[in-house]
């Protein structure tokens, strides 16, 4: 039997159990809210991961989420390129909550959800194009080359769908929380 490419919420939840879910968002992000039993495999962490991956997606199927569905759809890019079957979610946790589906919360998580990594690269992005700018005004003229910087980053990372910002600011510490390894059995824990 052929794996999809990918799963709406509904067929999802159908499937909860017989798939191993992984979320692929950063800790502080997890820890906002997750499908329920999904295991916590930041993007940048992906690659270390991959045997427990392969061995979950033997096992049953592989479900990989994130907020939206760009960064999973990624992240299946790249297991697929290294022979993991892998499934996306359409929509990621934000079309999962808005079927109206629980997400879980660890013990102890902020009541306050942070925010999703796409709206902190957008406000990073625009603080910085308007730096520019303004520094480009007051200063001197070539300040304004950092606002066709970003520019340029950011059509970089429309055209090879990836985020450099998004890879370093996953690397502040508000934005690392502790994620949990997962083990050669596919499941969490050290």
């Amino acid at each position: 039997m052929n794996t999809p490419l990918s799963l709406d919420a509904d067929q999802a939840r159908a499937r909860l159990g017989e798939l191993t879910v992984v979320d692929v968002r950063t800790p502080v992000e997890y820890a906002g809210g997750h499908l329920p039993g999904a295991l916590n495999v930041p993007l940048d962490r992906l690659d270390q991961a991959v045997p427990a991956l392969q061995e979950a997606a033997a096992r049953g199927g592989l479900l990989v989420v994130c907020q939206s569905g760009s960064r999973s759809a990624s992240a299946c890019g790249r297991l697929r390129a290294r022979g993991v079957a892998a499934m996306d979610l359409v929509g990621g946790t934000s079309g999962w909550a808005a079927r109206g589906y629980e997400l879980d919360r660890p013990a102890g998580a902020p009541a306050r959800a942070p925010w999703a990594m796409d709206r902190q690269v957008r406000l990073v992005a625009g603080s910085l194009v308007l730096l520019g700018l303004l520094l480009g005004v007051l200063v001197h003229p070539a300040l304004q080359l950092l606002s066709a910087a970003v520019a340029g980053g950011l059509v970089f990372s429309a055209v090879t769908d990836t985020c450099g910002m998004a890879v370093l600011l996953g690397k502040l510490p508000y934005n690392r929380g502790g994620a949990v390894p997962v083990r050669e059995d596919g499941r969490q824990g050290a």
